[in-house]
């Protein structure tokens, strides 16, 4: 269904009451498949770690093949609260950690494995990282998740059914014993273990059992069930992003929908699985000393932010710890700038003082004086050529606009303008497609006196939560 109608409204910051604004019609009905209350809350933290340790932080290698020796595993000054300290104050909510990787090291003394923690010479064999990692987390304030690869380069049952045994037992102990997790992640990769056989992996067992154990945590993997892969590992979201999927006659990795597919999402898709965008600080994913002069700058880190979350994605930043088990200086240094950069730049709105007047879609024209926020849940406008225009109470000069669409009814948006006004003369218009949980617009500094938000194109419903407006610094803006 097209409808042509333009809305606008404040965002309403995650945590904060919403008082609704009255209205002459009934709440308008969903759109499509609609996210559940552990997704909502997923959405809403937006930027969190990744941390890859292992075996491979000593050998140099990104995939270990499973035969290096427990022994190599032996960071010399381990400090899970410094990993901790460093997400927090970068502005992570929380830390997933690759408590095992392809090459089927536990960093946990797992009962189902004899490749683990337990055989190496760190801390004598007593050491246990996801537990002081969970542990950390808890004391910081931050959430905890885990990655637990299916491929086992290691165990000598892989290739067999009884591995599917192994696979699950394994992840009910990290489950149980290391919890809550805000996020599980399944990898897609499926190479030859130790006998030179592939694994036929049993998904459908492994999602009941999630489901069964903690049904509060989202899974993630290429096709969900609650997350998406974004489709590359440079943590870029599609400018076209929906956070729908359909995944009949799709597996996870070989056969996942294409890298396009999974970039932009469905439009008219079955299912809610939001995309997540994962990259590393770093060209690796593990920590290796000759890649100390290419972790990525603040700026870039920005750029990044910008085409994640800024286009309705999460931001999962990889940041690998050193052989002595803490994060790099040159890393952390990165980390506080990025954090500089998001304060300095969404610190202050210019659109806290507003005028807003719009035709709501029952047809009645209304204009409302907002100067603490606007503190309605979303405005429903519909009709034809409906103009909501949005008037600072002085001037503003801006580069950034963020919009939000109010997606516990839905994602319904398909397209969108912005359009800049100065006077009666329209100084800037801005293009987009879909908003999503948020959409972060850049462009050059530009006077306004007025924003007209149009959405031009919709699946039904309309229905924008926010809307702000920033001036960031002008290196900033996307290019």
């Amino acid at each position: 269904m097209k409808n042509i109608f333009i809305v606008a409204s404040l965002f309403v910051f995650a945590g904060l009451a919403c008082k609704s604004t009255p209205t002459r019609e009934k709440a308008p009905e969903a759109i499509g498949p609609v996210p559940t209350s552990q997704q909502l809350a997923w959405h809403d933290l937006e930027f969190y770690w990744f941390i890859h340790f292992g075996p491979n932080t000593f050998t140099d290698k990104e995939w270990g093949h499973g035969d290096e020796p427990a022994d190599a595993f032996n960071p010399t000054a381990l400090d899970c609260n410094q990993w901790a300290r460093i997400a927090k104050q970068s502005g992570a909510k929380g830390i997933i950690l690759t408590a095992k990787h392809h090459d089927g090291f536990c960093l946990w003394p797992s009962k189902y494995s004899t490749h683990t923690v337990r055989e190496s010479k760190w801390m004598n064999g007593k050491g246990d990282v996801v537990k002081a990692l969970s542990e950390a987390c808890k004391a910081n304030g931050l959430l905890f998740g885990i990655y637990l690869s299916p491929w086992d380069r290691n165990h000598p049952k892989y290739g067999t059914p009884e591995y599917n045994d192994v696979y699950v037992n394994t992840m009910t102990e990290v489950v149980t014993q290391y919890g809550p997790l805000f996020e599980f992640w399944w990898d897609g990769a499926n190479g030859e273990g130790p006998n030179g056989k592939k694994q036929v992996y049993d998904f459908h067992r492994f999602e009941n059992v999630m489901r069964e154990l903690v049904p509060n945590t989202v899974v993630f993997s290429d096709i969900g069930p609650d997350i998406r892969w974004v489709g590359n590992e440079k943590g870029i979201a599609g400018k076209t992003n929906w956070n729908l999927l359909d995944t009949a006659g799709f597996t996870r990795g070989a056969g996942a929908p294409s890298p396009d597919t999974l970039n932009q999402g469905n439009v008219n898709g079955k299912n809610w699985i939001p995309s997540e965008s994962d990259v590393s600080i770093r060209p690796g994913w593990f920590y290796h000393a000759e890649e100390d002069g290419k972790v990525k700058t603040p700026e870039q880190l920005f750029d990044l932010y910008l085409k994640s979350v800024g286009r309705g994605s999460s931001f999962l930043l990889n940041i690998p710890p050193d052989r002595r088990g803490l994060i790099h200086e040159i890393d952390s240094a990165a980390l506080v700038g990025f954090r500089k950069y998001r304060e300095e730049s969404f610190s202050n709105n210019l659109l806290k003082s507003i005028t807003i007047s719009y035709t709501e879609s029952s047809g009645a024209r209304l204009t409302k004086k907002f100067d603490n926020g606007f503190d309605a849940k979303y405005l429903n406008t519909g009709g034809e050529k409906n103009i909501i225009s949005v008037i600072p109470d002085k001037e503003q000069t801006i580069n950034c606009i963020m919009l939000k669409e109010y997606i516990p009814l839905g994602q319904s948006i398909k397209q969108f303008q912005c359009l800049l006004k100065n006077g009666d003369k329209t100084v800037k218009t801005i293009e987009g497609t879909t908003i999503g949980h948020k959409r972060l617009l850049t462009f050059e500094s530009t006077p306004v006196t007025s924003i007209d938000i149009v959405i031009e194109d919709t699946k039904g419903n309309g229905l924008i939560s926010g809307i702000e407006a920033y001036r960031i610094p002008d290196q900033l803006v996307e290019k």
